[in-house]
This record gives structure tokens, sequence and C-alpha cells, in this order.
């Protein structure tokens, strides 16, 4: 049996993930994590994308994410997620048009305020497009 520790994945609207977990892997603000029992301490922004839970059983379950904070404690870690979803209930048509469009927008307004929003945008439609990336080469 794997040594493990509990992990609470939740969003404003919901409890996405709650048990044992071997490792779990995401990306922070200065690179990416991977968290394993015994990790130290640790409190870090998340940037969107996947959270790659390796279950207590082995199985690999991945997570979207559109930001948060990750929370490292002796027992548990946490995530807390602005938005969390399954891969299974990401839209990956939805995903691909927000992308675009954002890639559009971006485009547009290079030299303006907006930028900054466009860009947040384009950030969360291409981590839930790397969920389904992760999710497909899972299943080969």
């Amino acid at each position: 049996m794997a040594i493990t520790v509990h992990c609470d994945i939740v969003s404003a609207h919901d409890q996405i993930f709650s048990g044992l977990v071997s490792s779990l892997q995401a990306r922070g603000v200065m690179g990416e994590l991977g968290i394993m029992p015994g990790h130290a301490p640790l409190l870090t922004s998340l940037v969107p994308g996947p959270v790659r839970i390796t279950k207590q059983n082995g199985e690999v379950e991945v997570v979207y994410v559109s930001g948060g904070y990750l929370e490292v404690q002796p027992n548990i870690v946490t995530v807390l997620a602005d938005t969390a979803l399954r891969a299974s209930d990401i839209d990956e048509a939805q995903a691909l048009e927000a992308k675009q469009a954002a890639e559009k927008e971006l485009a547009q307004h290079q030299a303006d305020e907006q930028f900054a929003q466009i860009a947040i945008k384009l950030a969360k439609a291409v981590g839930q497009i790397k969920v389904l990336e992760e999710m497909r080469a899972k299943h080969k």
C-alpha cells in the first residue's frame, strides 16, 4: 500500500475531490509542483490548468482549475479553486471556441487595458484543453 496524504479539491460552488492520494501535480505561479506525502508546508497561487492526482489505488484523475490556491500541511493538501471541473465535465468544443475567440481579441487589443482580461480568458481556455489532452493520452 502506498504512503498517502488526504487531499481536498474544492471550488466556490462544489467539492470536486476528497480522498487519499499518493501524489498531486499542479502548476503554481513559480512553476510546476509535485506534492507527495511528507512535503514541506506550502502555500502558493495556482495558474489555470490541470491538477493531476494519483489516488491511493494508483488511478490518476485530472481536474481543471481556473486558478486559486494550493495549501500543503503535514496531513492534508487542499486546492481552493475559483472554478474546478473534472475532465469529463469539460466541453471541448466550447473550450476550443473560447480559445479562438480570446486569440482573436488579443490580436485586436494588444495595446489597451483589455489585454490582461483577454489573456486570462485565453489561459483558462488553454488550461481546459490541456486537461482534455492529458485525459486522451492516459486512455491510449
